[in-house]
């Protein structure tokens, strides 16, 4: 009898917690957006178009929590904030970008 190569149950699990964080609305154009450098609280703002002040501060946190995102602050003054992706978060951008080539290649165009 042939051994399964991976636990299904342990795949299914971590996957689900990938999607706890890369599921959220705004995770992924933030990671994008920081894979050109550290930014900025107000020029993550104008990179990720349409994204709340409130919502931003949200979505940093978790990303920040989740260890994709390291905020710095720079003694001032004035006092700077810049936040920039870790090294498991650089690590991540060429994932992001193969979903993102196979999601526009299979499934259908949302509809508006």
């Amino acid at each position: 009898m042939n051994e399964p190569t991976h636990d299904l149950r342990r795949c299914d699990a971590t996957v689900s917690l990938a999607f706890t964080v890369l599921g959220k609305r705004w995770n992924g154009m933030i990671l994008a957006v920081l894979g050109g450098g550290s930014m900025s609280f107000v020029e993550l703002r104008r990179g990720v178009d349409g994204i709340s002040d409130a919502v931003l501060s949200d979505r940093l946190a978790e990303l920040t929590e989740a260890k994709l995102v390291v905020r710095s602050v720079e003694p001032g003054p004035p006092v700077s904030v810049g936040y920039d992706l870790t090294e498991a978060g650089r690590h991540l951008l060429p994932i992001l970008d193969q979903l993102g080539e196979w999601a526009a290649s299979n499934l259908a165009a949302p509809v508006r």
